[in-house]
């Protein structure tokens, strides 16, 4: 999309220290765990503090890294919770038409097969049974979360800035209460 800003990916998320020297435990979200280190140094999610980066080893489904200028257990432990970002540019092209990378997502307008503008895609979520599109309402409001599978979003159109959507009925229907219907039940 032209004119769009840097994006950034987030690589994966610190969850500890391992071991005395310093070193990190990582949780990927790289396809390979492994390959956390490939794209070059990592920074935080603001920008203030940027690592390079080096795989040492896997452990229960974690990678043990080390970052530069992190030297003692205590300091690998206060970055416990810290994302790791790359520039997107840093990465290769999907090259799968049907895999995307979240950060290619967010910003897009989810746009109904009847097109409806449903609002945009504001994060990808995953709480541990599959990807779910965060979108935002037009008109504000809580987000609705989408399961982010073929059915539900046929097309995939970043070049135009949207991705068509054709969500379950009642997903994106008002809540309860806010068109006086379920309210004063009797009882």
């Amino acid at each position: 999309m032209a004119g769009t800003q840097q994006k950034r990916v987030c690589l994966g998320v610190i969850v500890g220290a391992h071991g005395v020297r310093g070193l990190v435990r990582v949780k990927p979200f790289t396809e390979e765990p492994e390959g956390l280190a490939a794209y070059g140094p990592v920074e935080t999610k603001d920008g203030s503090r940027r690592f390079g980066i080096e795989v040492t080893g896997l452990a229960k489904g974690t990678v043990i890294c080390r970052l530069e200028g992190v030297g003692d257990r205590d300091e690998a432990e206060r970055l416990r919770g810290t994302e790791l970002y790359v520039d997107r540019a840093r990465l290769p092209e999907a090259g799968d038409e049907d895999v995307w990378y979240h950060a290619d997502l967010i910003g897009l307008a989810a746009i109904g097969k009847d097109g409806r503008d449903f609002g945009k895609v504001v994060a990808v979520q995953n709480f541990g049974a599959g990807d779910l599109l965060e979108i935002e309402p037009p008109e504000g409001g809580p987000t609705v979360y989408l399961p982010f599978t073929g059915e539900n979003v046929p097309a995939i159109e970043p070049e135009a800035g949207r991705l068509v959507i054709d969500p379950p009925g009642g997903l994106f229907d008002e809540a309860p209460g806010e068109d006086g219907a379920g309210e004063g039940r009797d009882g």
